[in-house]
């Protein structure tokens, strides 16, 4: 009987201890954001599984105890021994190998829901499911109260967006806290970051002022990027995409991963190729990111190079309205009224909704920018921390015209009266920039404080490098204009987040900027521009955030920016600055299925400078000033996970944009007539987006998006003179599929991607204009013509397909 219970004891001993039991978690990053492909791995047994597309995980282990080692490209590897005797779940916070670089430099122009700022966030996770070689404002176009859109209609080549209403170039935009915009237009040319997501670690949109940051003020939203970290183990990438228009895309990446456990070099070789949907517009864009870094436990620096070269063709005139709803009659009345030749009147004929004004071959904008930048992120101790940058910017290119029948005068009289001529207009610049920030952390207080100093030179010149009659004396690539251009920016700021209580925190930012702008020479309609403007701002932002629990925190601020015109603003005659009043009152819900956002803004402005709805003669929106103005609107957005497959996450942006006591006067009558509040011009009031996903399997996700964008008005005058400035509404719908395969040789994942864009074949524009280029368009209120709108149509149903190969 005893030999009986002793065998009896010894079988149910070794069956508990074979028993087998189920550790599982999530693995995230910093953010809480899911981490998919992560490796976790039981040391002892090497038995391991990665995470799925939300960053889950299981994995079958048996009694006994455990080494888990948790690894993810680009974040710290981390180790743990775990005890396993029932059913174990863990959630793993994967700190990014940058964390110098995230906390110290990107925190000075970044913000946390514990700061009262409107903020979305975009991981490289989220990038990854649609970067087939659409560039970074349509990949931003499903957050929340933003519009994209794309001058070929594909999304590739020279992209757009717009968020609150307010256009590019009032949208500040920073790389690893450089400044990006260009200092004369304050435009943001993302054709020169071909394929640029692909190095991007993520990115943060502040909708509003937002938190100090560098350059050129935000006057409706801030876009900050950080680029690649440094991968902790060697990783190599290949990456193609095909798809609709012969877009296609090439890209190698690669990392040394940490030699030496300190030095890491990493680069991405590119090329971008499209036909474009509109005619002729094709875009070719060749681009490289190299870095080399040097980290240890308290140190990161970093020196950083990236860039490429353009050619794309010209699409900037847009179609007529005739071309679009096939109006024959219309069509031939457009042909006279624009005194088109025989091939020009040909084209528009035998042309649809794809229209392209442009014939001559070379109609192409070619330019090279180069960007040389250096951080050195540096932890003094606990609390205190430092960053050091410095970027160098080499930007040279033109766009190349073909003229018919000009006036020797509009040429500096370099060529004959009557004559056809192809010129190239030329602009060649250099920019300097140095930021130093300074970072004090305690539990109750984070102190930044940081000064921003940048140097900027540029050339703007035109020549002829072809004439069927030129002047005597006149000799190929003379230049018929010339104009150079400086511009220092210097500002200082200091910002905290403390605590009050332990529910209240409060925020205040302050900062100090000062602006020179000189330029001396003609444009290149041969007027003189003479500018030595000086502007001193001062940027007060302050606010709280209330933790009414551990889910739900309210958030209050108040904000003023200022921004000085840029070039084309000084050619108009405009010289004063704009200032912004922003009023924020937000409220934040997290729980374990539920994120939500919900916030109120009311932006005042004094001296708005608005788009009149007139193109200029490089296709660029003619701004002026409208006066007094406000924005005030209702945006929500939200990440609902119904079950462990399904998700939603919907947005939804209401305004009333408007422009007060707004007037016009006409065919120089002069007496104005007042037309009230108006409605700003490209600014819709209704603006909604979704996403939702489906996780058919552990590693094939469906993710099928949809955006509404109610209609709007490209004139500021409320349709008071004609309803050709109504843009109408529209309804567009994305289909998202990723695939992912793990096999067990030669590569670590094969990754294959669809994207089916506008699935129901909608035809729908996105931007226009109200006005042809008029010399004498001064302000908002003043007009002498209406001659004819045009559009800029998007692509119908179109796809892009791709293959990842990581090793």
């Amino acid at each position: 009987m005893k030999k009986i219970s002793f065998f009896l004891f010894l079988f149910v001993s070794i069956l508990a201890n074979a028993q087998t039991f189920t550790l599982s978690g999530k693995v995230v990053d910093k953010n809480q954001e899911p981490l998919p492909g992560a490796s976790i791995l039981a040391k002892e047994i090497k038995k391991g599984t990665t995470s799925n597309f939300d960053g889950e995980f299981s994995l079958p282990l048996s009694k006994g105890t455990f080494t888990i080692e948790v690894s993810f490209i680009g974040y710290k590897t981390i180790s743990k021994k775990v005890e396993i005797t029932k059913d174990t779940y863990f959630v793993i916070q994967l700190n990014s190998e940058s964390t110098v670089l995230e906390e110290v430099l990107v925190s000075a122009v970044r913000v946390s829901a514990e700061i009262p700022v409107t903020f979305s966030n975009l991981s490289k996770k989220e990038i990854a499911k649609r970067n087939l070689g659409q560039d970074i404002p349509i990949l931003m176009n499903y957050l929340p109260n933003v519009v994209s859109s794309s001058d070929a209609g594909a999304g590739v080549g020279y992209t757009y967006m717009n968020v609150r209403g307010s256009n590019g170039e009032r949208i500040n935009v920073t790389v690893n806290g450089i400044p990006y915009n260009d200092a004369e237009s304050h435009g943001t040319f993302w054709v020169n970051l071909g394929d640029f997501a692909s190095s991007t670690q993520n990115l943060q949109l502040q909708r509003g002022v937002g938190t100090s940051t560098n350059g050129s003020g935000a006057f409706g939203a801030s876009l900050n990027i950080l680029t690649d970290a440094v991968a902790d183990k060697a990783y190599g990438e290949i990456s193609n995409s095909f798809g609709s228009f012969g877009t296609r895309k090439h890209t190698v990446k690669f990392s040394t991963g940490k030699i030496n456990d300190h030095i890491e070099i990493a680069g991405r070789l590119s090329n971008i190729y499209s036909d474009g949907y509109i005619d002729r517009a094709f875009a070719d864009m060749k681009s490289y990111y190299l870095q080399a870094s040097y980290t240890d436990e308290n140190t990161l620096i970093k020196a950083i190079t990236f860039g490429g070269k353009e050619k794309t063709y010209q699409a900037w005139y847009g179609t007529p309205e005739v071309r679009l709803t096939g109006d024959i009659q219309g069509i031939e009345d457009f042909i006279i009224n624009e005194g088109l030749n025989a091939e020009q009147a040909n084209n528009i004929r035998n042309s649809d909704r794809r229209y392209n004004h442009y014939l001559y071959d070379n109609e192409v904008d070619d330019y090279q920018q180069d960007h040389y930048q250096l951080h050195w992120n540096e932890k003094w101790s606990e609390n205190w921390s430092t960053n050091l940058g410095l970027n160098y910017t080499k930007g040279s290119g033109f766009f190349e015209q073909y003229k018919d029948d000009e006036d020797a005068a509009d040429f500096n009289n370099l060529i004959a009266d009557g004559t056809d001529v192809i010129v190239r207009r030329w602009l060649d610049n250099d920019f300097y920039v140095v930021n130093f920030n300074t970072n004090y952390k305690t539990d109750k207080i984070n102190f930044i404080s940081g000064i921003s100093y940048s140097n900027y030179k540029g050339d703007h010149f035109g020549e002829v490098i072809w004439g069927e009659d030129l002047a005597p004396n006149v000799s190929i690539r003379d230049r018929y204009y010339f104009s150079d251009a400086k511009k220092t920016d210097f500002s200082i700021f200091a910002k905290a987040n403390f605590a009050i209580s332990e529910k209240l925190s409060g925020y205040l930012d302050l900062q100090g900027r000062f602006v020179n702008y000189q330029t001396l020479g003609i444009t290149s309609d041969l007027i003189p521009i003479d500018v030595d403007a000086d502007f001193n701002f001062f940027n007060p932002k302050f606010g709280f955030t209330y933790n009414l629990n551990e889910s739900n925190n309210l958030y209050a601020s108040f904000a003023v920016a200022n921004r000085e015109p840029n070039r084309s603003d000084f050619e108009g005659g405009v010289t004063t600055p704009e200032t912004l009043f922003d009023y924020e009152f937000g409220w934040r819900l997290k729980t374990e299925n539920i994120k939500l956002n919900t916030n109120i803004y009311y932006m005042d402005y004094d001296n708005q400078l608005v788009l009149t709805g007139a193109i200029d003669n490089v296709g660029a929106p003619v701004r002026a000033t409208s006066g007094s103005s406000y924005r005030l609107g209702l945006e929500m957005d939200a990440d609902i996970t119904i079950s462990d497959a399904f998700s939603i996450r919907p947005n939804a942006a209401f305004s009333q944009n408007k422009n007060r006591n707004f007037f016009i006067t006409r065919d120089g009558n002069p007496t104005p007539t007042p037309l009230g509040n108006t409605d700003i011009s490209f600014s819709p009031s209704i603006v909604l987006g979704n996403i939702f996903t489906y996780n058919a399997a552990e590693n094939l996700q469906f993710s099928f998006l949809s955006k509404y964008v109610g209609e709007q008005l490209m004139s500021n005058f409320s349709s008071a003179i004609s309803n050709d400035d109504i843009l109408d509404s529209f309804f567009t719908s994305d289909l998202n599929i990723v695939y992912q395969i793990e096999p067990n040789k030669i590569f670590d994942t094969i990754t294959i991607t669809a994207l089916i864009n506008n699935i129901f074949n909608a035809e729908y524009v996105d931007r226009g204009y109200y006005y042809t280029y008029d010399d004498n368009w001064s302000n908002p209120g003043t007009i002498t013509t209406v001659d004819g709108a045009g559009y800029y149509p998007q692509a119908t149903r179109n796809f892009l397909v791709g293959l990842t190969l990581k090793f």
